[in-house]
């Protein structure tokens, strides 16, 4: 790798780190490529970037970012994952741990604090954002329809009145 190469690869991780809200540290050592491919397309399917590089390099991209505390944890073959939601990404390597041992969850940071496996699989069973903002959805249209039943209740009401003594006048 030649030194324009080691910048791209610099600049490429600092960008990632920079621009995620949580980054996880995971050891991948005796993964087979077709392991490695469906990891990344798990990461990808909720949203999270997964991403291999030497590890002097990535503790360098480290520096002027937020998780800059995880250059102690990039040690053997080690990768990264990063993503905007931090409970799906930890979701997604918690399960994808579980179905293999190969995959080890070192530690990782959410903005500037330190995460140590526990603290990941507590993030991991966390509802996603995207639950909550179903259930907040939720919680925001009952109310919306309760009062509009009570307020065609008197109407409706008034005019079943009406009608009965129309019948009855009739």
């Amino acid at each position: 790798m030649n030194r324009a190469e080691k910048q791209a690869s610099i600049e490429s991780v600092n960008a990632t780190l920079k621009k995620a809200a949580i980054a996880l540290v995971v050891h991948n050592n005796g993964l087979t490529v077709a392991q490695m491919t469906d990891l990344r397309g798990k990461m990808r399917e909720v949203g999270a970037e997964f991403k291999i590089s030497k590890n002097r390099l990535a503790k360098i991209a480290a520096k002027d970012t937020t998780y800059e505390n995880i250059s102690d944890l990039l040690k053997g073959p080690a990768a990264i994952a990063t993503s905007a939601d931090p409970v799906s990404v930890a979701k997604g390597l918690v399960d994808f741990a579980k179905t293999n041992e190969k995959l080890v969850i070192i530690g990782g940071a959410f903005g500037g604090q330190k995460l140590d496996i526990k603290d990941i699989e507590k993030l991991a069973k966390l509802p996603s954002l995207n639950e909550l903002r179903a259930k907040i959805v939720g919680m925001l249209q009952t109310p919306a329809t309760r009062i509009a039943c009570v307020l065609q209740a008197p109407g409706s009401q008034v005019a079943r009145v009406i009608a009965a003594k129309a019948k009855k006048g009739e």
